[in-house]
């Protein structure tokens, strides 16, 4: 607030006083004018009057810059609050400002242990899901033996199709429930991005075959910086709306480029439904499925998100180009320097 508006603002928080000097002094003047006793003359009762004014509005400016001090140091406080903001409360000169340091002390306190709790039980409930991940992925496994042991069976390869969405589904949630520790678990180490996607469609291979789509590769391998989990994980999120939502027969390319300034970009393309211009802007929403998750029942309008989510923590530009009945067309863009590892530096 600047000055002109802080010493307005004071004047009217101040008004009653003013109310009352002025009907004071005009009390007084009528006592002296009704009063015969008392004999002064105009221009003398005029210049007390403008004495006495004088010295309110004097009393009155140092009022502001006594009280107002306190005010102002608040104000700017607010304007650059840090984590240690308690240690920089302003002194209190009067009663009220340290009964205000003493309410933000409390405040503060008692947020501090309702933070502490509340970090408490999400750890717990994070270290609850993440054991109950690791507790299912065992009788998986033991399924995933069977099935391989067992694949001239026709209904035994129906049965690996309905398996990897499972698989897929708690692996989502073991990614989930990592994710706010992700600047914690991070490796940056060269590694080539056509392989790692290729590592990708071999674990979604049993859907493609379910559903006859062809995926295939173009461009030369090209090594980027990044983390290899954490990149497969954005990987698998893209290639499995790929794969949900391309028609039975259809291809799926998996294309590499190097960009003018030295980027490289993975592109990874479908021959989808493809997505409406209206919600192209709202696809990395967290819950928002769009109108083909509408038409396919299985959306949770999660994996785009998240995807988008561990990208910007990680340095990866995710981007998306479509039409409606064109197909889409989601772009990784691995920078030249990578924007976490200059953070972390």
């Amino acid at each position: 607030m600047r000055g002109n508006d802080l010493l307005l603002r004071y004047l009217y928080d101040r008004k009653s006083w003013i109310v009352f000097f002025l009907l004071s002094l005009l009390f007084v003047d009528l006592l002296i004018w009704i009063d015969n006793g008392v004999a002064i003359r105009g221009d003398s009762m005029l210049y007390l009057n403008m004495l006495l004014i004088l010295a309110m509005v004097a009393f009155l400016g140092w009022r502001f810059r006594k009280e107002m001090k306190y005010a102002r140091a608040l104000a700017q406080l607010a304007k650059e609050i840090n984590e240690d903001w308690v240690e920089t409360l302003p002194s209190a000169y009067f009663y009220q400002e340290e009964a205000t340091n003493q309410l933000l002390q409390a405040a503060n306190h008692w947020y501090g242990h309702k933070l502490s709790d509340s970090n408490a039980a999400r750890s717990l409930e994070q270290d609850y899901v993440a054991a109950w991940v690791h507790e299912v992925k065992a009788p998986l496994t033991a399924m995933k033996l069977a099935i391989d042991a067992n694949r001239s069976n026709q209904l035994i390869r129906n049965i690996e199709s309905e398996w990897l969405r499972i698989h897929l589904l708690i692996d989502q949630q073991l990614y989930i429930s990592r994710l706010p520790s992700l600047e914690a678990d991070y490796v940056l180490e060269q590694t080539g991005i056509q392989r790692l996607a290729a590592l990708e469609v071999r674990e979604l291979a049993s859907w493609c075959v379910e559903k006859n789509i062809a995926v295939e590769f173009e461009g030369e391998e090209t090594l980027v910086r990044t983390d290899r989990k954490w990149c497969r994980f954005i990987i698998r999120q893209l290639m499995t709306n790929a794969v949900k939502y391309s028609p039975e027969g259809g291809t799926i390319l998996l294309s590499t480029t190097v960009t003018p300034d030295g980027h490289v970009r993975l592109t990874i393309r479908d021959e989808g439904p493809g997505i409406a211009s209206h919600d192209l802007p709202r696809i990395f929403d967290k819950g928002f499925t769009g109108g083909n998750g509408r038409l396919h029942n299985a959306a949770t309008g999660l994996g785009l998100y998240l995807a988008k989510t561990v990208a910007a923590k990680i340095g990866i530009s995710l981007t998306v180009q479509s039409e409606l009945v064109a197909g889409t067309a989601m772009q990784m863009t691995f920078t030249v320097s990578n924007a976490f590892e200059s953070v972390r530096t």
